[in-house]
């Protein structure tokens, strides 16, 4: 067990050095933002291109953090009805959301790479190439896939020991 559990280790830290990286282009979009609204209203004179800046670095935001959300369990759950059911029902449960969250994500992770690779479109004013964003959605995409693995494991390896 050794062994799988440097594997899990090695992935948590990726996902959070992953997630630090996507924190970082909060700065630059809230400066850009505000730059924006302040030559927009104040002197009357916008930035040109922000709307595509900010569209670009909030998918950045977004997609580098999804993981790190997943590790740390922020994702929204509604534990209404599962917490009226016995514990070994609930592992079940969480198992087969699990796996379809993996079925779904790995079909994201997949497809996102197969349009990446073929994009060859850029943005409408600053000329930004898309296919470095298509190919993030397949990393981020991946990156999910990995930790709901590290989660499945552990989640069938609870259900095992209350067997």
């Amino acid at each position: 067990m050794g062994w799988l559990d440097n594997v899990k280790k090695g992935i948590q830290r990726l996902n959070r050095f992953i997630s630090g990286i996507g924190a970082v282009f909060l700065i630059p979009l809230m400066l850009i933002t505000s730059s924006d609204v302040i030559g927009r209203d104040i002197f009357n004179h916008p930035i040109a291109g922000t709307v595509e800046l900010s569209e670009y670095m909030l998918a950045v935001f977004i997609l580098m953090g999804l993981a790190y959300s997943q590790q740390v369990k922020a994702h929204v759950a509604v534990s209404l009805f599962i917490s009226r059911i016995s514990a070994r029902a609930q592992l079940i449960l969480n198992m087969v959301t699990i796996l379809l969250s993996l079925f779904i994500f790995s079909i994201l992770a997949w497809q996102g790479w197969k349009v990446g690779i073929e994009e060859r479109t850029v943005s409408d004013m600053l000329r930004i190439p898309q296919y470095p964003f298509r190919l993030l959605v397949a990393l981020a995409a991946f990156l999910l896939c990995l930790e709901l693995l590290i989660d499945l494991a552990d989640a069938v390896r609870k259900f095992v020991e209350r067997s």
